[in-house]
């Protein structure tokens, strides 16, 4: 329980901070840094490491905010969701509706796979999860996720858009 107890001290500033960027409500963040915590105590036999435990505490973090978000709004639009992929990927631009559009119709030119992937990460599902539904490994699913956020990082700046 100490370990526990030190991650707690050493992340739960940073993990408080990024979930109040994303919920702009102190009481809903505070809240869903202690399920963060809580779901981290009953599923840390399930961490592979394959990636920092800040980095598992984080994705524990949004994908609790994505399931609060569809809760409480029960019928949560794909578009809604793919903004906040895009947002999630370092894209600045204050038309994220319009960008969001054009994603949509760029990755319509991507095949199966990867659309499946996008489609997932956008939903919150982990790389582990997606991994497992798709038959590719965590790791393929990382760089189709990856490579894809590139390209259309890419197109979206020769089309003026970002």
């Amino acid at each position: 329980m100490k370990q526990i107890e030190k991650l707690y001290l050493e992340y739960k500033q940073d993990i408080y901070n990024y979930l109040l960027s994303i919920t702009h409500n102190q009481t809903l963040s505070e809240d869903l840094l202690s399920e963060t915590f809580i779901k981290a105590i009953y599923s840390i036999g399930r961490f592979k490491g394959n990636s920092s435990i800040k980095t598992w505490l984080f994705s524990i973090a949004r994908h609790l905010w994505l399931q609060n978000l569809r809760k409480n709004k029960p019928a949560v639009e794909y578009s809604d969701l793919l903004e906040l992929y895009i947002a999630d990927s370092a894209f600045d631009n204050f038309n994220t509706k319009q960008i969001a559009h054009r994603v949509c119709e760029l990755l319509k030119t991507k095949d199966e796979q990867v659309q499946k992937v996008v489609s997932m990460r956008v939903d919150g599902i982990s790389y582990c999860e997606i991994s497992e539904k798709i038959g590719i490994s965590e790791n393929s699913a990382r760089v189709l996720d990856f490579r894809t956020k590139k390209w259309l990082k890419s197109v979206l700046k020769k089309e003026e858009l970002i």
